[in-house]
């Protein structure tokens, strides 16, 4: 249910930042969505895709929008933060993502609406946007990713080794011998396995690599082994990734570039770290070079993720240029 209207006013006048509306939006296939929205009723609309797949949106993830001149939405994906079924990855696929945001958007009457989104957010985006260009004002993306096994398997295997080679090993090491020639997978078998047993140490492990691969200056460039087998929850987001990456993310090969005709006269405007190990700048450049409507940013000394030094200052200002040419 959306929220009191005079307690959203009263909280409005408090935190510009305070979401306009929340609820739960009953979907397809017994799935419910958490949807907010902030900023100004008239504002321009846009929405925010956040990534994993598997985590969810933030408070921060706000502010990346300008209360006086957005009306912008930002919703937790089917399974993922407040959404219910958690954690649920059944009838969960790309198509039905896409589908979804159609139904938020109806929901909102937008007419169009610009995308944000980075890493899996970046997938969505360009996913929905090929599905539905006539309902997309504008694209910012950070940090592209094409949602390809081949991503995945470069950033978890080579890349990995080239640059933290003490992590590989241990990223190696608690799988066992007979399963390492193919680790990424293995890793994924593992993680969707029903036994605690097998799937948590895998789980934790995958998601503390991913995270040191996601930020420039990680605090952490090893994993606790100890600590594998710990009654802590566990993180998310690696039994989502291992679902859609397993299954290709749900798209034919390559589809978001060879499909990328249907962004035709979308402006686009690509945030990429310079120093990003899972979406490097080769990958932005070749979406560029079959996207004309965009324009890639390199933010220097930055990495994967949102907050390195830099990147989330150029999606804002992404967000505001974008905006300047984007009709209320």
């Amino acid at each position: 249910m959306a929220p009191d209207a005079d307690a959203t006013r009263s909280a409005k006048r408090a935190d510009p930042f305070a979401p306009l509306t929340s609820e739960m939006l009953a979907v397809s296939d017994g799935h419910e969505l958490y949807v907010e929205s902030v900023g100004r009723t008239d504002g321009i609309p846009a929405v925010y895709l956040h990534g994993g797949p598997g985590s969810g949106c933030q408070p921060d993830h706000r502010r990346l929008f300008d209360p006086e001149r957005f009306c912008a939405v930002l919703f937790d994906q089917r399974g993922c933060g407040r959404s219910r079924p958690k954690g649920s990855r059944e009838h969960n696929t790309l198509p039905h993502l896409i589908a979804d945001m159609e139904a938020i958007r109806e929901r909102f009457s937008f007419e169009r609406w610009m995308l944000v989104g980075g890493s899996w957010g970046a997938t969505l985006a360009l996913a929905y946007a090929q599905a539905h260009p006539e309902r997309v004002s504008g694209i910012v993306l950070r940090a592209t990713f094409l949602g390809t096994r081949a991503e995945v398997e470069t950033g978890f295997t080579t890349r990995l080794s080239q640059f933290y080679p003490a992590l590989n090993e241990d990223f190696l090491g608690v799988l066992p011998e007979a399963e390492r020639g193919d680790p990424v997978r293995a890793y994924w078998r593992r993680i969707l396995d029903p036994d605690p047993s097998v799937h948590g140490p895998a789980a934790r492990a995958w998601h503390d690599t991913e995270r040191t691969l996601s930020e420039h200056k990680p605090s952490r460039t090893r994993i606790d082994l100890g600590a594998l087998n710990s009654t802590r929850p566990l993180p998310a987001t690696p039994f989502m990734e291992a679902h859609y990456f397993s299954n290709d993310s749900f798209m034919t090969p390559d589809q978001l570039l060879r499909n990328a005709d249907k962004l035709a006269g979308i402006h686009g405007i690509i945030i990429q770290g310079r120093y990003d190990l899972l979406c490097p700048p080769e990958t932005s450049a070749a979406l560029g070079k079959v996207w004309p409507g965009s324009e890639i940013r390199i933010v220097e000394e930055a990495g994967h993720s949102l907050y390195d030094p830099g990147v989330r200052d150029a999606v804002m200002r992404a967000i505001a240029d974008l905006a300047s040419g984007t009709p209320r």
